[in-house]
């Protein structure tokens, strides 16, 4: 296993659709640990391929399950949203490769997402809450979306007056 540098905002990669994957295997399992290590190094609770520089469709997501939503621990390859609630939900979304930024982003309360695991073996995945958003946001990074995508306008230009002016400040001594 091993650590994976994470693409940051401004880096195409972030803004392409992922291939399909095809092929399961020693190679796979791989990538599926390293994201899981990434992201919990970056103290993240998901991550796609697409994030570590890799234009293929898996992603990994962790939510700690709560008393008030479920939770739980995914790496699911191709994966797609099949069902999405009417009802919406709006809260607060960052990312891990858009540190620093933070927005409310309004989503389906809930989603069906179904793929495969790292096997090879189909998986449905039904979710509300924290999971059905993260599950939402990682994706939407596989077909090169990011949340900032999903806010109005007017809000996109004020968090990416606040990115610039963050990466100038950071550059600067």
């Amino acid at each position: 296993m091993a650590l994976r540098r994470i693409r940051i905002f401004g880096d195409p990669v972030l803004r392409g659709r992922a291939q399909e994957v095809e092929v399961f295997g020693s190679d796979l399992e791989e990538l599926v640990q390293d994201m899981f290590e990434t992201m919990y190094h970056a103290q993240g609770i998901g991550l796609a391929a697409p994030q570590i520089g890799l234009s293929v469709r898996v992603m990994v997501v962790d939510v700690p399950e709560s008393e008030e939503e479920e939770g739980g621990r995914f790496a699911l390859v191709n994966p797609r949203i099949v069902e999405v609630d009417a009802q919406t939900d709006r809260a607060a979304e960052g990312c891990l490769s858009i540190p620093g930024l933070e927005e409310i982003v309004e989503r389906p309360a809930s989603v069906v997402v179904e793929g495969s695991d790292p096997d090879g073996a189909r998986v449905r995945v039904q979710a509300t809450g924290l999971l059905s958003r993260a599950l939402q946001h990682e994706v939407d990074h596989l077909d090169g979306v990011l949340f900032l995508d999903r806010v109005s306008a007017l809000k996109r230009r004020m968090l990416l007056k606040k990115w610039k002016k963050a990466q100038t400040e950071a550059v600067t001594p």
